[in-house]
């Protein structure tokens, strides 16, 4: 099932995301120190690695043990072989290259809200982009991407239906993008197992479940025709040797992975009190992050962000707000910061 690549075009600058402590500090900067930074989904307990070697940074990655990471995520994220799996340093990098892989694109659909660099990776390769609500109306397209659960509202598309949008893309040459960033924590069931049939391409992001983004890791899981060109693209050496050390032991521990499910899970629902207690409602989200919809967002997040609480705006979205998980030693400074909420 190969399929063809495209040059790409420029489209625009970078775009505003969680985690940017530097325009917390300007827009606040009489706010307390430290921050807590809960503007990102980011788990915030790290996954326990082993001390590194100092091979991981004195050589370059061997070969075999970056066969031995596509084997465990395969087997983590429940692809059908390694080869369906392609490992680059991070999503972010995966997704220019993946926009690329339709031949004589024209149209991409992206199911929105949702993350923003979707629609920038699919202008660079030269898509029209159209934003839509529907999941019916990604049929359309050449591209069409879902991201699930979604981020930032947690609206997720049942297995069946994306199922059925990805024949239909396969059936005309197109490919369905499932961003399953955050399906770590989901109930529901993934599509990895289906991609062998075509048309379907999978992302998952390591650093946000087990709280290592700065490790910079995703891949990209579909037919071994599609792996094998994202592979040529990245070249060797895709992932570090640090990467491929604390990767390796975290996506083979899947007593700590179902633990921290349960924790994560916990824990969102005592987010959800604190809010609840002010007042504010939630909307959705994952139990790596809450989903708000208000009408006073504005105030929300600038009382927050006065005591030193960075959440999420969107600026095109000025009634939603997502708000992360905070650290352990970081609840009482949040609960104190939201007792100054009136809303």
């Amino acid at each position: 099932m190969p399929m063809a690549f495209e040059a790409g075009v420029s489209a625009g600058g970078p775009l505003q995301h969680g985690g940017n402590l530097a325009q917390a500090r300007a827009l606040f900067p009489e706010a307390p120190q430290p921050w807590i930074d809960l503007s990102t989904g980011i788990n915030p307990h790290s996954y326990p690695y082993s001390p590194l070697p100092a091979s991981a940074f004195s050589r370059l990655p061997e070969a075999e043990a970056a066969e031995r990471l596509r084997q465990l995520a395969a087997e983590a994220y429940g692809a059908p072989t390694p080869d369906h799996v392609a490992a680059g340093p991070g999503t972010q990098i995966l997704l220019p290259i993946v926009a690329r892989l339709v031949r004589r694109g024209s149209l991409a659909a992206i199911l929105s809200p949702t993350y923003a660099e979707h629609a920038r990776a699919a202008r660079m390769a030269g898509y029209a982009v159209r934003e839509v609500e529907d999941v019916g109306q990604l049929a359309e397209a050449d591209l069409a991407v879902v991201v699930n659960p979604n981020n930032p509202t947690g609206r997720t598309i049942p297995k069946a239906e994306l199922l059925e949008l990805a024949a239909s893309m396969r059936r005309k040459g197109g490919l369905l993008v499932v961003d399953e960033a955050f399906h770590d924590v989901s109930v529901h069931s993934g599509v990895t197992d289906a991609v062998d049939a075509g048309g379907l391409l999978v992302l998952r992001s390591f650093g946000k479940f087990y709280g290592m983004a700065g490790v910079r890791l995703g891949f990209a899981i579909s037919h071994p025709d599609v792996t094998a060109r994202i592979k040529g693209e990245l070249g060797p050496w895709s992932v570090s040797g640090p990467a491929l050390h604390i990767a390796s032991e975290a996506l083979a521990d899947g007593a700590w992975r179902a633990a921290m499910r349960e924790r994560l899970h916990r824990e969102a629902g005592r987010l959800d009190a604190l809010l609840a207690d002010r007042g504010i409602s939630v909307a959705g989200g994952t139990s790596l992050f809450r989903y708000i919809r208000h009408p006073q967002a504005q105030t929300i997040f600038n009382v927050l962000g006065q005591k030193g609480v960075f959440i999420r705006r969107f600026g095109d979205r000025p009634e939603d707000l997502r708000i992360g998980l905070p650290a352990e030693d970081q609840w009482q400074r949040l609960e104190q910061a939201l007792w100054e909420v009136t809303v």
